[in-house]
């Protein structure tokens, strides 16, 4: 039984867009706390455009903002880029809702628990996950001179035999940089991370199968925010809501419950009462209580699933005010999860 998770670089073009939305709205939360933002941004070549509703009494340096986001990415030529700005105040009629502490909008948010890796995450998309980040560091280390900030890779795990099957990734390279040589360091890296999660290292390796791959990120390829969320949360192993993370304030519940429902999943998964465990919430804009609340263990429940539930409605305050105030989520940095997921990172208080 094969099942496939993928993950991608902060150098994706989609992710950069995720980045800059995310800085900003850690940068304007981090002086103004009551700030409500959505930022949305989009990428083609040199040019970027922000766009969406902020309302807020700091006025962030957008331009600054994205330009620091392009030279940590590791992309050159970073004033060369021309950033447009399109942006206005959030709509009364929501902000209605949300200064009653209901919730910004409806919908349903997701979160998930397995403990078949210590990140609580499925095995597949930590892999790929690690391989990327690992990647990274060479990079780093190296100057990107044989590589370049846009990569992707995809695991594909046999559950039934309990091993890897295939391992692609596909990563940015220098003009000079030869494919063999670009599959020699790339292989070893893939081993390196499976051996790093005690995992086999006999699998199928693909490294650039298409061969070159010179242009990359932005010039490649257009991005825009929020158009990675499976690559955020937990490899399509897991229901998604749709609504993505990056660029909204924690008063849109897109963001705060999914990251309250992945709570309440690991904590079931980590206190042993139940080894996969998936979380549903779903809220009416302006309603402080969520309508429903669904909790699937998949069978995997060492207690009856009804006590399950009972104690989680017993012991999480799930407003949105509820939400912020425990994760305390106007201070979180969310230049932590702009990239290589939102999930299985230690310091973020969900994953506490």
């Amino acid at each position: 039984m094969l099942f496939s998770s993928e993950q991608v670089s902060n150098g994706h073009p989609d992710k950069i867009c995720d980045q800059i939305s995310d800085a900003i709205v850690t940068d304007i939360l981090a002086h103004d706390k009551a700030s409500r933002i959505a930022a949305e941004t989009a990428i083609k070549d040199f040019e970027i455009t922000i766009m969406g509703e902020v309302t807020s009494h700091y006025e962030a340096d957008y331009d600054k903002l994205a330009r620091d986001v392009l030279r940590n990415i590791g992309l050159s030529d970073i004033e060369k880029y021309n950033i447009r700005l399109l942006i206005s105040r959030q709509s009364p009629d929501i902000a209605m809702g949300v200064d009653r502490d209901g919730a910004g909008d409806q919908g349903m948010m997701f979160g998930y628990a397995t403990n078949e890796t210590s990140e609580l995450l499925p095995i597949p998309y930590v892999l790929s996950t690690k391989a990327l980040l690992r990647l990274r560091e060479f990079n780093l280390k190296d100057g990107f001179k044989k590589f370049r900030p846009d990569a992707k890779s995809q695991v594909s795990y046999d559950y039934k035999a309990k091993r890897v099957d295939t391992f692609l990734l596909s990563t940015q390279h220098a003009e000079e940089t030869q494919l063999d040589e670009v599959r020699e360091i790339v292989s070893g890296i893939m081993k390196e991370s499976a051996n790093e999660m005690g995992l086999n290292t006999d699998f199928r390796i693909l490294v650039n199968p298409t061969g070159r791959f010179v242009m990359g990120s932005s010039f490649a390829d257009s991005g825009v925010t929020g158009r990675k969320i499976i690559a955020d949360t937990y490899g399509g192993a897991a229901h998604h809501g749709g609504g993505a993370f990056s660029g909204k304030d924690p008063s849109k519940v897109d963001r705060s419950a999914a990251y309250m429902a992945r709570k309440v999943a690991r904590d079931i998964v980590k206190a042993g009462k139940a080894e996969r465990c998936e979380v549903q919430l779903a809220y009416a804009i302006g309603v402080a209580e969520p309508v429903s609340v669904y909790i699937d263990c998949f069978g995997t429940e060492h207690m009856p699933a009804e006590e399950i539930w009972k104690e989680v409605m017993d012991k999480y305050d799930l407003t949105p005010k509820g939400i912020i105030n425990t994760l305390k989520l106007r201070d979180v940095d969310y230049n932590l999860v702009s990239s290589y997921g939102h999930f299985g990172k230690p310091s973020l208080p969900w994953e506490q």
